[in-house]
């Protein structure tokens, strides 16, 4: 399988770069995934947005999964452990002075001997019933932070008093897989939302999870993570669900290569159904290699979480060139944001407003973000295209041909693109474009677009993102 990393590497190496012309092939016959769709979590912003007015909640959802809209499909829904309600082992609130009140979530039960409290979490559960409502080929995966309080060493969700050590007791490694795999029950049953894929491990390597600390977070070694695996997965089996396990969310592709590894060394992976990594850290060789090794174990593949601060439009094109980055290198059959709406900053989310206020608007990362989920659609193929500031994209019935092409620098770049291996597929003489700019979102780009022959030839000004949507049309065989 690496020799998909390589193949890779030496096309990049064929693109022509002369002065501010940029000269490379698109190839249909070289398929590098198969895309299921774009998607966004919603922890946190979905606790916070469901206690909105019914019609703020329609229209933020409608602008999240409408065709014209972001047009994602992929959601997920997070499980919160709930830190003890008493606070003997943390100080109250103590998530408020990092990310927030927003990041206190609720657990279903106070006590390993407690009834489930259905009834909590609802704003997040509203969310994303109205998702299902209006998205009815929506998927959802859920995943978890951390483990109720009362089965940790800290008494704390936020971690261990020591970031560095596991903070799930082993005693309690039944009781929480119950957990888990009650409350995916529980959804399916009561609303009908069958999760794909339960992730019980979040940046789990990591060693920043500490008690008293600004969100959920459990740490745990590789081997706790398998250890904890071999017991979820029979559970999740016996509960009838078709949902399969999904790991490790590590923060960096390097900590999920290393977890990857050791899974397979351990025949662990006969129990995972899909590998996620988040990409806050990793190089292109790193994704290359993750690609490569997850995809030989013949699992499905997702880049289930990101995002990035920056300033203006420069930091939301360097997060649209992380996207193309993990697209090409990776290769995941998804890929997904962190955060929808956001109070403070524009960069880590696609709508900003105020929780308390309900009030919100989209902003540039919005349309940003728009130039690729809107137009490469879920069930298109990812094809290779020889230069890595762009990404392409064929419809199942390849009639469609979508280029994105990414432009960060602060002069204008011209691409000139040779379709020549098109040969069965006519370019027809439809062609749209649309471009993001610090002054234009998802504007009419057609001007900026000429055909000669089996070459496009598409003027990208500074800082600025294009999308071309090129209709093909098939010879006539008859």
């Amino acid at each position: 399988m690496m020799a998909c990393l390589c193949l890779a590497t030496a096309a990049q190496a064929q693109a022509k770069v002369v002065g501010d012309t940029i000269r490379y092939e698109v190839n249909a016959q070289e398929v590098r995934q198969h895309f299921e769709g774009w998607g966004v979590s919603l922890c946190w912003w979905a606790g916070q947005c469901g206690k909105w007015s019914d019609e703020k909640i329609d229209e933020i959802v409608t602008w999240l999964v409408s065709p014209e809209g972001l047009n994602y499909n992929i959601f997920r829904y997070n499980i919160g452990g709930g830190d003890d309600p008493q606070n003997r082992h943390c100080e109250p609130h103590h998530m408020g002075r990092g990310k927030g009140l927003r990041a206190e979530m609720e657990g279903f039960k106070d006590s390993i001997g407690d009834r489930y409290h259905w009834e909590r979490d609802a704003a997040q559960r509203k969310i994303m019933l109205k998702i299902k409502e209006k998205r009815p080929d929506a998927v959802f995966e859920a995943f978890s932070n951390s483990c109720p309080y009362y089965m940790t060493y800290s008494g704390c969700v936020a971690g261990h008093q020591d970031g560095g050590k596991d903070n799930l007791r082993p005693e309690y490694y039944e009781a929480f897989a119950h957990y888990l795999v009650d409350v995916c029950k529980h959804y399916k049953d009561e609303y009908g939302i069958e999760f794909k894929t339960l992730a019980p491990f979040n940046e789990s390597a990591s060693n920043y999870w500490h008690a008293n600390g600004s969100q959920e977070g459990c740490h745990f070694d590789y081997e706790s993570q398998v250890r904890f695996i071999r017991v979820l997965e029979p559970i999740l089996r016996a509960s009838g669900l078709s949902t399969v396990i999904s790991a490790a969310d590590e923060t960096s592709v390097g900590h999920a290569i290393d977890g990857l590894k050791y899974y397979v060394s351990t025949g662990a992976d006969r129990c995972i159904g899909q590998w996620n990594t988040h990409t806050y850290g990793g190089s292109i060789l790193e994704k290359g290699r993750y690609g490569a090794l997850a995809r030989a174990t013949g699992k499905h593949l997702w880049m289930s979480e990101t995002g990035a601060g920056g300033n203006g439009i420069a930091g939301n094109l360097k997060l649209a060139q992380r996207l193309i980055d993990d697209m090409r290198y990776i290769q995941p059959e998804a890929w997904i944001d962190w955060q929808y709406m956001e109070e403070a900053n524009d960069q880590w989310c696609t709508i900003r407003g105020s929780f308390a206020g309900q009030t919100y608007e989209k902003v540039k990362n919005y349309y940003v973000r728009q130039q690729c989920s809107r137009f490469i659609k879920q069930g298109y193929d990812i094809i290779t295209t020889v230069n890595n500031q762009s990404l392409a994209a064929l419809s199942a019935n390849r009639d469609t041909l979508v280029i994105v092409a990414l432009n960060e620098g602060i002069a204008a770049k011209t691409h000139v693109i040779n379709l020549s291996q098109f040969s069965q597929m006519p370019v027809g003489n439809n062609i749209r474009a649309y471009r993001t700019s610090a002054e234009e979102n998802l504007s009419d780009a057609s001007h900026s677009v000429s055909l000669d022959g089996k070459t496009l030839i598409m003027d990208l000004p500074a800082q600025s993102i294009t999308t071309l949507v090129v209709n093909l049309r098939h010879k006539n065989t008859t």
